[in-house]
């Protein structure tokens, strides 16, 4: 299994000692290092009206459902107000982000939003790696699974995400 933030990676510009030393959250995971069935589990954040509506108007969603409280309570679904899907998405994959230096998002499959997440929800994210195969001379197919979890354990949204992810070097293959 890969050790987390134990490899240095140098950086042009910064001092030799400083180079050593491993950079918190950069992974240096190759390929061989993703194992099937290999999961996480996050911590859990509460996600606040105002980060909902920021994002909202970053992106400019502005349905009723994510923005309108009125149309929410008296004329929606859900009698309140939901996080929109795609925020959902985003802090339940930002929960798990590694910054991998050797691995590049190859797109997102089978996302779905199962249950809605509203405004004081906490979330939390699982993690599994699913399966991999090679692509190329320089680096193979990761398959990686979010479920992303609010209150005590209700499947909110899942998604799947294809990386790609380079082959060890040969000269390194002993430093595992």
């Amino acid at each position: 299994m890969a050790q987390i933030g134990v490899h240095a990676r140098g950086l042009p510009g910064l001092p030799d000692d400083h180079a050593q030393i491993p950079v918190w959250n950069a992974e240096n995971w190759y390929f061989e290092d993703f194992e099937a069935g290999d999961k996480i589990r996050t911590i859990r954040r509460t996600i606040s009206e105002g980060e909902s509506m920021l994002f909202n108007s970053l992106v400019m969603d502005h349905h009723p459902y994510v923005s309108d409280q009125d149309f929410a309570e008296h004329e929606g679904l859900f009698g309140k107000r939901i996080v929109a899907g795609a925020f959902v998405f985003s802090l339940g994959l930002g929960l798990a982000a590694t910054n991998c230096q050797n691995s590049f998002s190859y797109g997102y499959d089978r996302l779905r939003f199962i249950k809605p997440v509203f405004i004081g929800d906490t979330i939390y994210t699982i993690r599994e790696n699913i399966g991999k195969e090679p692509k190329d001379e320089k680096m193979g197919k990761v398959r990686v699974s979010y479920s992303v979890y609010k209150g005590e354990g209700e499947l909110a949204l899942y998604a799947e995400h294809l990386m790609t992810a380079l082959y060890r070097p040969a000269e390194s293959a002993d430093n595992g």
